[in-house]
């Protein structure tokens, strides 16, 4: 087998191929497209057409944690809690931020960086950002929050 494989060779086999074409034969350009049609009917025949098959519906299980005979009132008393330990986090992340804040300004008048700049600019780019925000204000929230809980209470 070995044998066989070396005295394959691809440079001796474009230039057979080379010289078979170079020979003036009559019917040259007809042999070529029946050879191309002849390959491109082969690979047509063996490629196999993908068939995507829809995936079935998935079997949809609700787990509900709730009690399915809850008030309106129950309901709203939970959203309620849930909202105010929400604003308590925010508030401690809110207040995490302005240490983290004092902290940078320290080490910015400890390193002779002018914080005070730096800082309007910040503030500026807060208040864009805050106006270009789409969405009711803090104070809008905080209505209806309230408005909302007080639905639950009465």
């Amino acid at each position: 087998m070995k044998a066989f494989l070396r005295r394959i060779s691809p440079k001796r086999a474009v230039n057979d191929f080379t010289d078979q074409w170079r020979q003036p034969t009559p019917h040259r350009w007809q042999i070529l497209g029946v050879a191309c049609a002849a390959t491109f009917a082969l690979f047509m025949l063996l490629i196999p057409e993908g068939e995507h098959v829809v995936p079935p519906r998935p079997d949809l299980i609700f787990i509900s944690t709730f009690d399915e005979n809850r008030t309106e009132a129950q309901i709203i008393a939970a959203n309620c809690a849930n909202q105010e330990l929400q604003n308590e986090l925010q508030a401690r992340l809110e207040e995490r931020e302005e240490l983290r804040r004092e902290m940078y300004r320290t080490l910015g008048r400890a390193t002779f960086v002018d914080v005070d700049e730096m800082e309007a600019q910040a503030e500026a780019e807060r208040a864009a950002t805050d106006e270009s925000a789409d969405g009711p204000t803090e104070e809008e929230l905080a209505l209806t929050l309230t408005e909302y809980c007080a639905r639950g209470a009465s």
